[in-house]
């Protein structure tokens, strides 16, 4: 009696598998197909990007027309450029700190450090946060992350080893910059557990991590959206 009844529960599997399947192998690696969608996601943002930039431009123009005669907007047009530069609209320079963050190089042979997996060995999404966060802490006046000027409504995400900034894809070294006073930054960094952390990791499985005095950082307007999804008050 148990031959039959495992018969049928193997054909009840296989059946159920083929047809799942539809002809496709199930066990496919979907990294490809992620691969080519955040490749059109790109391309997709880029052109957004383009036709933002002018539409902007436009904006600009005729709001400046407008203010030539219309006294309400050149007072709201004033009003608006004088907290520009506290939105993250305006370029900025001065002396400050970089950090540049990196994976484990690979070894010849493939082979990993004692006890490491391959998780230990890439700059994950909670050690770009943790520098970024312990640098607005020490005082940041501005930032960027990768040359992209970073402001409130900034997210840092990864997927996989790659970083996801603003509709766009970038691969390590990670390097962050930050305009400000480099003493107390560097305080900041060095008291910052997830830095701790990260930097523990450094000397356990050899990833990368520098930090340097610059006379001279460069941080450029802002140039995403500023479209506001939800806030809310804190209490």
């Amino acid at each position: 009696m148990l031959v039959p009844t495992v018969a049928f529960a193997a054909g009840l599997l296989f059946t159920t598998t083929a047809r799942t399947a539809a002809g496709t192998d199930l066990r496919n690696d979907r990294r490809p197909e992620l691969t080519n969608l955040i490749g059109e996601r790109e391309r997709d943002v880029k052109e957004a990007e383009a036709r933002a930039a002018e539409l902007r431009r436009q904006v600009q123009e005729l709001t400046g027309n407008v203010a030539g005669y219309d006294v309400g907007v050149a007072r709201a047009q004033a009003t608006a450029g004088s907290q520009q530069g506290g939105a993250g609209l305006t370029a900025l320079r001065g002396p400050g700190l970089t950090v540049r963050l990196n994976d484990a190089p690979r070894r010849p042979d493939g082979s990993r450090p004692a006890g490491a997996s391959v998780d230990d060995l890439v700059v994950h999404q909670q050690d770009v946060q943790a520098v970024v966060n312990a640098l607005w802490a020490g005082g940041a006046e501005a930032m960027t992350i990768m040359g992209v000027r970073v402001i409130s409504t900034s997210a840092v995400r990864c997927v996989g080893n790659t970083l996801l900034l603003d509709g766009r894809r970038y691969s390590p070294p990670f390097v962050i910059s930050a305009i400000g006073d480099a003493a107390a930054m560097q305080r900041a960094l060095d008291n910052a557990e997830g830095v701790r952390l990260f930097r523990a990791a450094v000397v356990d499985y050899g990833l990368g991590y520098d930090v340097r005095v610059e006379s001279d950082v460069q941080v450029p307007a802002y140039q995403g959206s500023l479209t506001l999804r939800s806030a809310k008050v804190p209490s």
